[in-house]
């Protein structure tokens, strides 16, 4: 089975081929954007593929990550994978970044739990914990800061995630570490989904509202238009558009 991997979730605009028959990666583009994933994920895809020496028809399956992550690069991610999906009539499976980066600290750490921890600002935590064979026991959930060190320090756990240094700070004791990152590798997506069988299609996964919200108080009422030619209700003084009221009398 060949399996396109599509990742947007940080700053990281990534895609990879993965041969799940063969366990290997056949080819890779990654590249560091911050912003912009909108313009370039179609072109990082395509680098993929030729990398990998295959087209979009030699594709069995996709899968993207979901979450949590930046807002705009999940929307971006989650829509492109389903309307290929849809194109070339193949699964798209979602796995989360929190279960991404947890697989790759249990790979480092065998045989331990594995709490996956990113900073959400306002000492706020994303958060799950994994057993010893990477089952999820905990989360996808926000914890503050105080909580999930609670958790770590309690499940004996591996941390991995941009969170595992304010939790180790905290608890006031070193953990064993995985990659303190935003997101895992995106090989790691490819070999998570290569092994899952498709669900639901991915949706990305928001753990908090979106920050921005619409002002109220700038909501300005509505006006009628400079110039126009509105009839007006005698009874209620408000204009009436586009309101026929007959034919007008000829003037004797």
């Amino acid at each position: 089975m060949k399996l396109l991997a599509i990742d947007c979730a940080a700053s990281l605009c990534a895609a990879c081929v993965y041969d799940a028959g063969a366990g290997k990666e056949l080819g890779r583009e990654v590249r560091d954007l911050g912003k912009g994933h909108a313009e370039h994920l179609m072109a990082v895809i395509e680098t993929a593929l030729q990398a990998g020496g295959i087209g979009y028809p030699d594709l069995d399956a996709l899968t993207v990550s979901v979450g949590p992550g930046s807002f705009t690069g999940l929307r971006v991610g989650v829509s492109a994978a389903r309307g290929l999906a849809l194109a070339l009539k193949i699964p798209a499976i979602g796995v989360t970044t929190l279960e991404a980066l947890a697989a790759e600290g249990a790979s480092a750490f065998p045989g331990r739990a594995v709490f996956a921890a990113l900073d959400a600002g306002r000492e706020e935590i994303h958060a799950a914990l994994y057993d010893e064979v990477l089952a999820e026991t905990y989360g996808p959930s926000v914890v503050t800061l105080s909580g999930a060190t609670t958790m770590a320090v309690n499940a004996e756990a591996v941390l991995v995630g941009t969170a595992a240094p304010q939790l180790a700070e905290m608890a006031g004791r070193a953990f064993d570490t995985g990659p303190v990152a935003a997101t895992a590798d995106i090989a790691t997506y490819a070999r998570l989904a290569s092994i899952r069988e498709p669900g639901e299609k991915p949706k990305p996964l928001y753990l908090r509202g979106a920050d921005a919200k619409p002002q109220a108080g700038f909501i300005l009422p509505r006006q009628t238009p400079k110039g126009s030619k509105a009839d007006h209700d005698p009874k209620k003084g408000d204009p009436v558009f586009g309101k026929d009221h007959g034919p007008k009398r000829k003037d004797s």
